[in-house]
């Protein structure tokens, strides 16, 4: 009873009080969008990233690029050591407060700035050495997404080679779409029902023809790299192609795949609505986290608030909006639709795992289990596994490993859509960055093979695990740096501040909490992790600075806004 209570209640929660009501504030008061404002889309429209879109295929990109597996991985692990409770309530208030908020400004600002970065912004609003700090750390932080997410999915790869097929199938399939919707204006309509049909025909054959690679390795490369090389090289080939051949339509088609398998893991917790069998509430502290203030608000991010989307709004998302007064829908509604998804990650995991075995017995706890699954295969097999419990009570002839893999593809599917996203957005932080003083940087395939070569260096010599356990607060830290720079320009063009100043002085206090626990626990733990405690000190510096930098530009009684453009 309690699943359907909450599943309602969230969807009404960001329906009414996010979109409706929130989100139509922050229009009358702030945004006021202009039906007859010329984007960026349209008067830089350079074929390749500056490209007018069509709304619900803008909606599938952004919606297909900022959720990524971000929504799954963070709710499983804060249930884990929090309970669903605590879980549940940030997931709501973080999403319709500040994370909906943070990328639907984010997007405008940009759309207002001619398609510039947050970075690039930051120049603006925060000075030179704000923004050239901020450059930095963002390249930085995107290439160890690039690294990690290519790891994991040639990892998924491997381990269900039933998804080698349709994972590599949507590429084609999304170009054809490309070419008939933008090349000969086919209808959407028809076009999106026959790449549809032909995604869920390589779901079956893949089932039918899975393609394990030989443990000897391929090419002299073990299974691991050979998936990951491909991976990379998909990446880098993609992120230079004009938008509407393959981004587009791709995070279109991924976004039906992500609806598709969450639509059918609602009706599930619908029609079986199981109850939580994971505990409400765990404690305020967790052995291996550490408080739940702060470390909670780290821990869940895509779902709540994450910084990574302001990158995709002001990277790709600002280029590709046609008309201003779609800007709501695909931003700030595309945010509160990846809260559903979270929210009904928690449903799916509490409800489709055990945290203890039934008395009544009869069930596999190394199946069933979410401790017992998330120890032996991590949030992927945690996941798996309680939506296929649940989906399975549904529809028993569809079986539980059927439904478990629908599961691990949309998410496989939506990690893809990530990698090329991550390293087109990282060039673009580039090209604005280093540009003016390196004039190679402008050429976008070199910019584009160094930032590939660089994200094959972290991942190939498994750096990443050594940066990765202090990934979640310098993500939070970017949506803080974000946030900081939307007020300052506000107060530039005498807009309120309302939405955002607080959001970024919360963000940034609980950005410095979590790291300053987390320095603590490296250089105190039996064995000190220095790297990992040093670069914790390192990123409190700059939250510092930051900090500093936005009161700094907050004292002044009125900042520059970029020439001609004003929110």
């Amino acid at each position: 009873m309690w699943t359907l209570v909450i599943l309602i209640f969230s969807c009404l929660f960001f329906y009414f009080v996010g979109y409706r009501y929130y989100a139509a504030r922050i229009d009358r008061d702030v945004v006021q969008p202009d039906a007859g404002f010329e984007t960026p889309a349209t008067s830089q429209n350079d074929g390749v990233d500056y490209v007018p879109s069509k709304p619900i295929v803008l909606f599938g990109h952004n919606f297909a690029s900022i959720a990524g597996a971000g929504p799954v991985i963070g709710p499983i692990i804060a249930m884990h050591h929090f309970g669903w409770a605590l879980t549940l309530v940030w997931i709501l208030i973080g999403n319709v407060f500040i994370g909906a908020v943070h990328d639907y400004l984010t997007l405008m600002i940009s759309v207002r700035s001619r398609g510039s970065s947050i970075a690039d912004i930051a120049e603006t609003t925060m000075g030179p050495r704000a923004k050239n700090v901020f450059a930095v750390f963002l390249v930085l932080a995107m290439l160890l997404v690039i690294a990690v997410f290519g790891v994991v999915a040639a990892k998924t790869l491997i381990a269900q080679p039933q998804m080698v097929i349709p994972t590599l199938a949507i590429i084609p399939v999304s170009m054809l779409l490309g070419w008939a919707i933008y090349r000969k204006g086919f209808n959407l309509g028809l076009c999106s029902v026959l790449a549809i049909a032909a995604l869920l025909s390589s779901i079956y054959f893949g089932f039918k023809y899975p393609l394990p690679l030989p443990e000897a390795g391929v090419l002299g490369l073990s299974p691991l790299m050979f998936w990951f090389v491909v991976l990379m090289l998909y990446a880098g080939v993609a992120s230079v192609m004009p938008v509407q051949l393959l981004l587009q339509p791709r995070d279109y088609l991924s976004t039906y795949v992500l609806f598709g398998s969450m639509s059918l893991g609602i009706v599930a917790l619908l029609w079986v609505h199981p109850g939580l069998n994971t505990p409400a509430y765990l404690g305020g502290y967790s052995e291996e986290q550490g408080p739940v203030w702060p470390m909670l608000f780290v821990l869940v991010a895509c779902g709540a608030v994450s910084g990574f989307h302001s990158l995709v709004a002001g990277g790709t998302v600002s280029k590709q909006l046609t008309n201003e007064t779609e800007g709501r829908l695909i931003s700030y509604g595309g945010m509160l639709t990846e809260g559903v998804v979270a929210v009904c990650t928690v449903l799916l995991v509490g409800g489709g795992l055990y945290w203890v075995a039934p008395a009544a017995g009869g069930i596999d706890m190394n199946a069933l289990g979410f401790r017992e699954t998330l120890k032996a295969g991590g949030w992927i097999h945690a996941f798996g596994s309680g939506y296929g419990n649940v989906v399975s009570q549904m529809l028993p002839f569809l079986g539980f490993t059927v439904a478990s893999m629908v599961a691990v593809l949309a998410l496989n599917t939506f990690v893809m859509t990530t990698l090329d996203t991550a390293v087109r957005i990282t060039r673009f932080i580039v090209q604005e960055s280093a540009g003016e003083r390196v004039p190679a940087m402008h050429n976008k395939y070199m910019t584009t093979a160094l930032v590939v070569l660089l994200a094959y260096c972290i991942g190939a010599t498994d750096g990443w695990q050594k940066i990765w356990p202090i990934f979640g607060a310098t993500n939070q830290l970017i949506a803080a740096v974000a946030l900081f720079v939307i007020s300052t320009y506000l107060i530039g063009v005498r807009k309120p501040t309302t939405y955002t100043l607080m959001p970024a002085v919360f963000m940034v206090v609980t950005t410095i909490g979590a790291l300053a626990w987390q320095s603590y626990r490296f250089f105190t733990a039996p064995q000190p992790n220095w790297f990992l405690g040093s670069a914790s000190v390192v990123l409190i510096g700059l939250a510092l600075f930051v900090g500093y930098e936005g009161l700094q530009a907050l004292k002044v009684h009125k900042l520059r806004p970029l020439p001609g453009e004003a929110l």
